[in-house]
């Protein structure tokens, strides 16, 4: 079975690609200025290379090369923050990469009329943006949650999950979209766990205990990429094309949290320091979905939220070494 992975050099596809080799899959991964140090993932078996997906001819001469059997899209410009930068990237990037993917495979499939990958393409809880607020922990969005953007980035990706839509019901293309809500992990940057964590480690290489911080009032869930790229593997293997997928750890918690967490693991208590410049523009007070279409395939949250920072902590006290 073979396995294309776009984004292979972010966080999520740095883990995924891993996972899949290591169940059993032909595994290639392409990347564009990749956020992770690629020399940190395990490219035993594994075959990775530069691809920028807004170069639509050399996706398609790729997808016509390689014919995988599955595809997944995971190439996205994905920090929110940058999307309020820089709206005409994040759109390029997002909406055109993924057209780009599209019209590849339909010509793949007009070329080799057996052809019919199964495509995962990873959409963004973001999507739902405003929608949240009519919801609590006792109500957790579902996949018919109204989609209501807050950021650039949000609305870069619902046009993407239209777009696979669409796909699906024109072109019969087998795709499942995926809303993936907060999700960290080792290698993660530009996130709230990611960024603490570092921020902890380097304390600790120069001493003090002062700790930038931003909102630790907005709620939660965070689930590990590992537990995520497992998820997207049972998609792959088992989702409906044409459905949508949330996932999101059931944890749901506020932002103290994530402090209380690192103090646990690093035995420090911090001075907190509130920096201004670190508040979005637009910031959902709740974010927590409901995952159990999803579990329903038989996906399961594997790893717990302070599990995943003591790992982020090794992870960062190795790269800072």
């Amino acid at each position: 079975m073979k396995a294309y992975v776009t984004g292979a050099g972010g966080m999520i596809g740095s883990h995924l690609v891993e996972t899949l080799h290591q169940k059993g899959y032909e595994v290639v991964g392409s990347y564009f200025h990749p956020t992770v140090d690629i020399s940190d993932i395990d490219q035993t078996g594994i075959r990775l290379f530069e691809l920028d997906v807004r170069n639509h001819q050399t996706l398609l001469s790729w997808i016509l090369d390689y014919l995988p059997d599955r595809i997944y899209h995971l190439a996205a410009q994905s920090f929110p923050v940058v999307s309020w930068k820089d709206p005409y990237y994040t759109m390029d990037v997002n909406v055109s990469g993924t057209v780009g993917l599209f019209e590849a495979i339909k010509e793949a499939k007009r070329i080799h009329p057996d052809y019919d990958p199964h495509v995962i393409v990873i959409s963004s809880s973001a999507i739902y943006g405003q929608a949240l607020q009519s919801y609590s922990a006792d109500n957790l969005p579902k996949e018919d949650c109204p989609l209501l953007p807050l950021s650039p980035y949000g609305v870069s990706k619902a046009a993407e999950d239209l777009l696979c839509y669409q796909c699906f019901d024109n072109f019969k293309i087998k795709v499942c979209r995926v809303r993936l809500f907060n999700c960290t992990g080792p290698r993660k940057i530009g996130d709230i766990t990611a960024d603490f964590t570092k921020r902890a480690v380097e304390l600790e290489k120069r001493g003090g205990d002062k700790l930038v911080v931003g909102n630790l009032k907005s709620t939660r869930a965070i689930i590990d990429a590992r537990d995520v790229a497992e998820g997207l593997i049972v998609l792959g293997e088992k989702g409906v094309p044409g459905e949508a997928y949330n996932i999101c750890s059931s944890h749901i918690f506020t932002m103290d949290h994530v402090v209380s967490c690192i103090e646990k693991v690093t035995g420090v208590h911090y001075e907190l320091v509130r920096d201004p410049k670190l508040l979005r523009p637009a910031d959902e007070r709740l974010y927590a979905g409901d995952s159990s279409k999803i579990k329903a395939l038989g996906w399961s949250e594997k790893l717990a939220y302070e599990d995943t920072v003591r790992d982020m902590i090794a992870y960062w006290r190795k790269k800072l070494a």
